[in-house]
């Protein structure tokens, strides 16, 4: 490769990382989506610089596009068109899921800590009655595009989960709080 191609992200400023969430993948015989088919479809979209971790639907790459609605949307095209079914995805900067991740570890949760992230920043009174579902075992702290869902050693019982996150904040996935550190540690530093 030769300096100053669309390759060289040393010589293209006007490339920015971004780090992509899929959701809804892998969880049946009919939503398949292994990661080198994702690492596949972004490039295949433009998108250069990309990696998977996984095969939860994790993704870093990078583009010239600025808008995260437009980037969001490019890569829903290409996993349609690859895939043939939807596929929900949330896009971040490295700074914001560096920040998730220290948000989270400033909570000081020594049980099940799970982090449902956000297609759209939720109102006041969504937060607020997210917050209000928890009970004393299972605690969600919303911030941002991120909530922090803080559950016990019934977690696989939970009633506060990605799906009650979803009915009340739209659109979301899930990740455990280990995988969120990792991604951040990976990509982000």
């Amino acid at each position: 490769m030769t300096p100053g191609t669309r390759h060289d992200l040393r010589m293209a400023p006007s490339s920015r990382t971004w780090i992509g969430f899929l959701r809804a993948i892998n969880l049946g015989a009919k939503r398949k989506f292994p990661k080198d088919d994702i690492r596949a479809a972004v490039e295949a979209a433009g998108f250069t610089d990309v990696e998977t971790y996984l095969n939860t639907g994790n993704v870093r790459f990078a583009t010239t596009l600025r808008s995260r609605a437009r980037i969001e949307a490019a890569l829903e095209e290409a996993f349609l068109a690859d895939r043939g079914f939807e596929v929900p995805t949330i896009v971040f900067t490295p700074q914001e899921l560096t920040e998730i991740a220290e948000h989270a570890a400033s909570l000081g949760h020594g049980g099940r800590h799970y982090v449902s992230l956000l297609k759209q920043a939720p109102t006041a009174a969504q937060v607020a009655a997210v917050e209000a579902a928890g009970t004393a075992g299972e605690v969600a702290r919303v911030a941002g595009r991120a909530v922090h869902l803080l559950l016990g050693a019934n977690y696989h019982e939970a009633r506060l989960t990605n799906a009650a996150v979803e009915r009340r904040l739209g659109v979301a996935t899930n990740r455990n709080l280990s995988v969120i550190q990792a991604l951040a540690d990976k990509w982000c530093r």
